[in-house]
């Protein structure tokens, strides 16, 4: 998930109601998707509540599989909420050092943290309102959370998401939130979770940034293929 998460509010804005071409062709989309990966699903490696929610803070602005080299030694050093308050700064920032911002992200580790023990009874918070109260925490982590670990579907907008669904013509907005709230309208509820891993597999794909292969791509005659 290598984006930048920001706590944005999105009370002010209103999405589009999408056309019904759009609609059918998203489904159409969709549907393409799920054939072309039956077994997408999320790419962080993880085993509980906390743990995902350390690899999501630690997968701002860097590669997944970077975050899943770190995880395996810091999930079996640190195995509580607790754990993580206690750790000595050097030492934890020491194990995250390669994710990159470091400081920021052992910082909101130890906040949420300290978060969940006195605010929330030592359990991750399961709404949507909660989540983003943790430090480290904006939309996008606490929808990756509710989709994969709560089982309440949720739109997780990170770089490949506002990429594709740019392109792909779902949305003219660049604010992750907005894209969000736009995507709502046009993806099916219950598909909400599973539409944000069959994008990421998607770009990693077939549709990367620099070189997409329109070509062999299995829904190029329903993208819009807007650059």
């Amino acid at each position: 998930m290598p984006s930048k998460e920001k706590k944005k509010s999105s009370k002010k804005y209103t999405p589009a109601k999408p056309t019904a071409a759009t609609r059918k062709r998203a489904l159409r989309i969709l549907d393409g998707l799920k054939e072309e990966f039956p077994d997408a699903g999320i790419a962080l490696d993880y085993t509980n509540a906390l743990e995902l929610l350390v690899a999501t803070i630690l997968s701002a602005q860097c590669t997944d599989v970077r975050v899943n080299i770190v995880t395996p030694t810091l999930f079996k050093k640190y195995r509580t909420a607790q754990d993580y308050v206690d750790a000595p700064d050097d030492e934890l920032i020491e194990l995250i050092r390669s994710t990159g911002f470091f400081n920021n992200k052992s910082k909101n580790i130890k906040k949420a943290c300290d978060s969940i023990i006195n605010e929330f009874n030592g359990e991750i918070p399961g709404t949507m309102e909660e989540l983003i109260t943790l430090a480290g925490v904006g939309r996008k982590t606490a929808n990756c959370l509710l989709g994969n670990v709560f089982g309440v579907p949720g739109i997780v907008v990170d770089t490949h998401m506002i990429r594709l669904s740019r392109r792909m013509g779902f949305t003219i907005q660049t604010d992750p939130v907005k894209i969000e709230f736009d995507l709502m309208e046009l993806i099916p509820h219950d598909d909400w979770t599973l539409f944000s891993h069959l994008i990421t597999s998607h770009g990693r794909k077939w549709c990367s940034a620099r070189k997409p292969m329109c070509d062999q791509c299995p829904v190029a005659d329903d993208c819009a293929r807007i650059l």
